[in-house]
């Protein structure tokens, strides 16, 4: 099988004597599974086992040559002249591995990149646009840090992204006392972009931080209501300090 036999696939199910259902379908109607096919290709990723990424891959390229093939359909454009327009991009955008241009380090590459993209886009108003706002938010404040970041809006170290989690903390616990939603809402937001900030001068995606996190808190909670089940009680008939006592069990049990 190649990508050609793939297309030609998606053609017969689009065709004539092809599928009801996918004939049916539409740009609009098969956003979400575009979107559930990306985060499958994600999980699979976190899970690092070959099989379930070759298969997720595999589901999230159908997708793409779905919205190929609806395209082509409408006379606006094919797979090729998708592998076309990509292949075009990355050529230019990479001069040091296909033209005369020589970038040392992974930082002088990222300058280029964003200056070339620019020249792309000679419109383009601000460096952030262009970042899909779809995108969940924890993920979405890193590549907007990290955009301003590429023309020097930045701390030149850690430091002062904490002290500003410092001060964020602060302004929180003034407008926790103010009891004002919106002030409250304003200044926690504050709080989690400033995480997200010292997130990004440490190396460590925040989305990726937060999924353990929660992994974990599942763990140890479901450990909490096995360990209730156990001596006949539900969560709701246990004491705070008794499922108190069996978290910090918890704790001591690998997730």
């Amino acid at each position: 099988m190649n990508l050609e036999e793939l297309v030609n696939i998606m053609a017969a199910l689009r065709g004539p004597n092809g599928c009801p259902w996918d004939k049916k379908q539409t740009r609009q109607s098969l956003k979400a599974f575009l979107h559930e096919e990306a985060h499958e290709v994600l999980e699979a990723l976190d899970e690092n086992n070959p099989e379930s990424i070759k298969e997720e891959l595999g589901d999230l390229l159908f997708q793409i040559v779905f919205h190929c093939q609806i395209a082509k359909e409408q006379g606006e454009f094919d797979i090729a002249d998708v592998i076309k327009g990509i292949s075009q991009k990355m050529t230019a955008r990479h001069p040091h591995v296909f033209g005369s241009e020589s970038f040392q380090t992974p930082e002088e590459v990222l300058v280029h990149w964003e200056k070339h993209k620019r020249q792309e886009k000679k419109h383009q108003k601000s460096i952030l646009e262009g970042v899909p706002k779809s995108m969940p938010a924890l993920i979405l404040a890193h590549s907007i840090q990290e955009r301003a970041s590429r023309v020097g809006f930045d701390w030149s170290e850690s430091r002062g992204a904490t002290e500003k989690l410092d001060e964020e903390i602060s302004e929180f616990k003034a407008a926790l006392e103010s009891k004002e939603r919106q002030h409250m809402e304003e200044e926690l937001g504050d709080i989690l972009f400033s995480l997200v900030n010292i997130s990004r001068f440490i190396g460590v995606n925040p989305e990726d931080a937060l999924k353990k996190t929660i992994k974990k808190f599942t763990s140890r909670f479901q450990f909490i209501e096995q360990k209730a089940a156990e001596r006949g009680k539900s969560l709701s008939e246990m004491a705070l300090s008794e499922m108190d006592s069996l978290w910090e069990q918890a704790k001591t049990c690998k997730p």
